[in-house]
């Protein structure tokens, strides 16, 4: 009888990738495999006829020929027919394992049968000044990286010697533990993941295949950033292992405390201290500002806390928006350390407030109403 088209037993196209084999195959494995269909031979055929072709069709060689010349192009090479597809190395846990091996252990697969891992993201703390968090500039650091060893060229053997073949795993970096009913893929324990084991370490690595240097990068900050911000430079974290990818390095922004300002998203905020002259006649006066000076005009009659805002003085946000303002509250000065002529000036001055009655303090006046009200309702 007249062999059934592979594709058409997996049900996947001609042109379908290897992915998409091995889970067509796992599909059919889950449904027909014998240690689940116990006495069933419909099943076991299905299976073997399924396994038949996985087995060439996973393979690049064999695909290709069976692709140009059909079953005659792999006779004798895949599948049950050749004699390799006894169950004595094909129980369920087994091919489990061997198509899905690549869910348990983490990483993937370099060209070389180990795992390849992508190196660490790194965290360097920036701290900038708040004239530079709101300009924006460009920072040159220094931070620690490890590069490949001279010594040894990253074999982390000694030199003059090379490194050998893992005799646990044979080179794969992995191991096949058996727990009941499955085979559970994970890192062998004596390469740790390499699939080579070191008799001699370099001395100058100290079997790494690494050493740690610094490495200078430019970082450009852009302008409005604020503390909690970060920057991302691709790459620029530890290297893989095994040739995999770098990770991340990121620039964690921190704004040093300011002597005037103090900010809050896009706005700033200062206190403005004024004598009790001015605060009562009124003045004008020079505040500075990130931009430089600005006149403030202070009313006749402010009192302490009181906020003036000058529009468009403040930060302009980083992810956009307008620009923020700066806003000065006002903190009326007692004088101190008087003279006994200033004392009696205050005097005659305190007198002819009185003399005014409440014109002069009305603030005053009424919270003395208030606490008199409360007074008398306690009794007091």
């Amino acid at each position: 009888m007249a062999q059934r088209d592979y594709y058409e037993i997996l049900g996947v196209s001609r042109n379908a990738s290897e992915q998409d084999i091995k889970k067509a195959f796992r599909r059919l494995a889950m449904k027909y495999h014998p240690d689940r269909n116990p006495d069933d031979s419909e099943a076991l055929a299905r299976f073997k006829e399924a396994k038949e072709a996985h087995d060439v069709l996973s393979d690049p060689r064999k695909r290709t020929a069976y692709d140009q010349f059909g079953h005659a192009g792999v006779s004798g090479q895949g599948g049950f027919g050749s004699g390799q597809g006894d169950f004595g190395a094909g129980s369920f846990s087994d091919i489990f394992g061997e198509v899905f091996g690549d869910i348990f252990g983490g990483g993937a697969r370099s060209g070389g049968g180990r795992r390849v891992y992508r190196g660490a993201d790194l965290r360097y703390d920036l701290s900038l000044t708040l004239e530079e968090a709101v300009n924006g500039k460009e920072v040159k650091i220094r931070v620690p990286t490890s590069v490949e060893c001279h010594h040894c060229g990253g074999s982390g053997a000694k030199p003059g010697t090379q490194p050998k073949t893992c005799p646990t795993c044979q080179g794969a970096g992995q191991v096949r533990m058996q727990q009941g009913f499955f085979s559970i893929q994970q890192t062998c324990p004596q390469c740790r993941g390499q699939g080579r084991v070191i008799d001699e370490a370099c001395p100058h690595c100290r079997g790494t295949g690494r050493l740690q240097e610094e490495k200078t990068l430019s970082v450009k900050v852009p302008a409005g950033v604020d503390t909690g911000d970060r920057i991302r430079l691709a790459g620029e974290g530890e290297p893989g292992e095994n040739n995999g990818p770098a990770g991340d390095l990121y620039v964690q922004i921190q704004v040093q405390a300011h002597p005037i300002f103090t900010r809050e998203d896009s706005n700033l905020f200062c206190e403005v201290p004024i004598s009790f002259s001015t605060a009562a006649l009124g003045g004008e006066f020079q505040v500075p500002t990130l931009d430089g000076k600005v006149m403030l005009k202070v009313p006749a009659g402010t009192q302490t806390g009181k906020m003036f805002r000058m529009r468009g003085k403040g930060v302009k946000p980083v992810r956009g928006g307008p620009v923020g303002d700066l806003i000065c509250r006002v903190l009326v000065e007692t004088p101190v350390n008087l003279t006994e002529h200033q004392k009696n000036l205050l005097r005659e001055l305190e007198d002819s407030f009185v003399a005014g009655g409440d014109r002069h303090s009305p603030h005053s006046s009424s919270w003395l109403d208030r606490a008199k009200s409360f007074f008398e309702k306690m009794g007091l």
